[in-house]
């Protein structure tokens, strides 16, 4: 199931989750892989096709970073191989698409 957001912080969602995100300039598109850990891709230059990243946060107005946060209108920050940090325009739109639970297969009973 797909959902519009203002913002979602990384730390709520499960490993799987994907995150597409539209900014004033550009269109990402973000697999979660645990903690801030994620595939990211969207960018022409740093990562045209997914690859590993970290995500810091967003940061606001006020250049203040809110840590494991995408937030629309504010700007996404995240690093590349561990120290190429990558600050984008500003969120303007933000979809998760959780991955669905697993249902335990019932055993039947014998009676």
């Amino acid at each position: 199931m797909t959902e519009v957001l203002e913002g979602v912080d990384l730390k709520n969602l499960k490993a799987g989750s994907l995150i597409d995100i539209e900014t004033t300039s550009r269109h990402y598109q973000i697999e979660c892989l645990g903690g801030n850990a994620i595939r990211i891709s969207g960018h022409p230059e740093y990562c045209p096709d997914p690859v590993p990243a970290q995500l810091q946060g967003s940061i606001d107005n006020e250049g203040h970073l809110e840590l494991g946060l995408i937030g629309r209108g504010m700007r996404l920050m995240f690093f590349l191989n561990e120290r190429r940090p990558v600050t984008t325009s500003t969120v303007v739109s933000v979809r998760v698409d959780q991955p669905k639970a697993v249902q335990p297969k019932s055993s039947s009973s014998i009676h």
